[in-house]
Parts: structure tokens; sequence; C-alpha cells
């Protein structure tokens, strides 16, 4: 068992639904733990910067229905030099942390790994992030939000292209990993899903063949729209290229809408909050135990110890049954081009 007298947390990197509900969680286990919590503003930055704010009851009450994080995010280029790495575990030692966690993606997670070359105290990571791309965790804080955030505006989008009788291509967040792209256009029935897991980039050009005769089908079918759900930094040019190869190439009017940050922002939904908690409140028991360089995960409903160099190496895939279910038995090819 460790003997801690004051732990630290901060929030890096894209913020996600439901860090608000982490940090409750970690202020109230702690506090009931009879342990100090300060917090970082803005990060890393803030880190290295000593931008260090006590967390009582108080700071943290009426904040778990809240978006975004009450403790600020950046990035922080520094972390990534030997500088940068010695300030930010010169703060910490400075200000006396027993122990410090960092809510955040793969990005917070490798520069904690690196902190503890100089850095000796007890360390661990929360999953925050609505790619849900960290290895060993089913999901990640603020993937459900920003899947039921899509999903609300797609379904709009439909309403607008039925009445239209228009061609859709939205592109959804997501950096590289397909989990919201794949969950959203099976959630919505998208015509068709374009994502990392059914995709290569080098043959786009035969994928616009293939898009442009479903959709050249689609309308001599009297289909009243046609949607493509593409994820980010995927197709060469993005949504907006996408668009005008099909005016270009087959004379298809279509629209691109990239629904953008509004994915990271909005109040988490009940699956985020109740992660958050668990995972915040275990955070603290961990620590308390003496565990350290470890990401809190879950599996199938349970609470799980990942070390953090496993949960970044980008090892999780979409489901694979998801794959093929949308490719081969729900998307308009499945129906008409067999």
């Amino acid at each position: 068992m460790a003997q801690l007298t004051k732990i630290a947390v901060l929030t890096s990197g894209g913020d996600a639904p439901g860090m608000n509900a982490a940090i409750r969680a970690i202020v109230i286990a702690a506090t009931h733990y009879n342990i100090e919590v300060m917090g970082f503003l803005h990060g890393y930055n803030g880190l290295i910067e000593n931008e260090a704010v006590q967390l009582s009851l108080k700071d943290v009450n009426n904040i778990i229905h809240k978006g975004g994080t009450i403790l600020k995010s950046a990035r922080c280029p520094a972390m990534l030099s030997e500088k940068g790495l010695k300030q930010a575990a010169n703060t910490l030692l400075k200000e006396q942390i027993d122990a410090f966690i960092v809510i955040g993606g793969d990005g917070s997670f490798s520069g904690l790994i690196s902190l503890q070359q100089y850095y000796s105290g007890l360390v661990i990571g929360i999953p925050g992030t609505i790619d849900n791309d960290l290895d060993k965790t089913d999901f990640t804080i603020g993937f459900n939000t920003a899947v039921n955030t899509a999903i609300e505006a797609v379904d709009k989008i439909r309403d607008t292209a039925n009445a239209f009788e228009r061609v859709f291509v939205i592109e959804l967040m997501g950096r590289q990993s397909g989990h919201i792209t794949f969950n959203v256009g099976i959630a919505c029935g998208a015509e068709r899903v374009i994502s990392f897991e059914n995709f290569n980039p080098e043959k786009y050009e035969i994928k616009l063949k293939h898009l442009a005769q479903e959709i050249k089908m689609a309308q001599r079918d009297k289909y009243q729209s046609y949607l493509i759900i593409l994820a980010e930094n995927l197709w060469p040019g993005g949504a907006l290229k996408l668009v005008k190869q099909l005016k270009e190439y087959q004379s298809i009017d279509a629209t691109a809408c990239i629904l953008g940050h509004i994915q990271r922002g909005g109040s988490p939904v009940a699956k985020d909050r109740i992660l958050a908690t668990k995972m915040g409140i275990a955070a603290v028991q961990k620590l308390i135990e003496g565990k350290s360089n470890l990401m809190i995960g879950e599996k199938n409903g349970l609470i799980c110890e990942v070390s953090l160099i496993d949960a970044v190496k980008h090892q999780k895939t979409v489901n694979q049954r998801l794959i093929k279910a949308q490719e081969n038995i729900l998307a308009f090819n499945a129906q008409h081009l067999r």
C-alpha cells in the first residue's frame, strides 16, 4: 500500500465528453481517502508552467453533466523534448506530488511514459478520447457521446437529403480509427461507409467508379437519398474532394458535410458518465495499492489494468462482424449489384 498525501490530475489532448465526470470521481475518491488533489490547467503546458489549482469537493460539484474539461486542455509539443519533460517532472517534485493521473489519449499517454524517466512517483492514465482507439479497453470516455451526437446530426441530414433527393458525403472524426464511422454509419442506415478498415486510399479511383455506379443505380431506382459516411484523414482531399470528383466523373451532384468538432462537445451520455466515474475511482484505488504505469480500462463491464505501453500500440480495430455486416449485407451494393 502506498502512503499518498497529494495527487495531481490533468486533461490532455483533444477534449472528450466525460472528462469532467472523471475529474469529479478522482476528487471524490481521493477526498474519501484523505488525499489532497491538485489540478494542472491547459494539459502538459500547465504542468510545465506550474499552473496548479487546488481541487476540492466544491470545485467538482455539479460538473458530471458538463462537456469539455474544467481543467482545460491543449497539445504540448514541449513534452517531446528532454527539456520539457524535465520541467514537467520538476513541477511535480516541487509541488510534492506523490502520484499523477492523466486523462487523455495515446499522445497524452506517450508523454506520461516518457515522463517516468525523470519522475519517480506513481502514474496512471485514464482513457479519454472520442476516437476509441486505445487498446485493451472496450470503450474510451467520450466515444459513446460522440457517436450519439453524430447520429443526431446525420439523422437530420437524412431528412434534408430525402426532401431534395440528394447525395450527401458526411465526414466524421476518428483520426486513424474507424470506430465512430462504422457505428454511426450502421446506426443511421447509410448506403455506404468508407473507413480505414475497408478502403485503400491508393485505389481511390476504383472506389470512385464503384460509388458512382451505385449512386446512379440508386437514382434510377428512385431512392430518396444516398448517404456516404466517410472517415476523416482517409479519402485524398477529404469529403470536399470526393464531392468534386463525383461531379466531374459522372455529373453527380453531392453535398459535403464535415461534422468536425461538434462531435467532441456536449453533455456526456449516461454510459460515458458512468464509465468515467468507475475509472476515476479505480485510478485512485490503484494508486493507493501502489500500482503505477497503468491505464485503467474496462473489458466486458469489468475494470481492468493495462500497461501504458500496451495501451498505445494501436492494435484495436473495429469489430470484423460489424465491418462484414455493413459490406456484405447492409450496404447499397449488396442489394443491387450481385
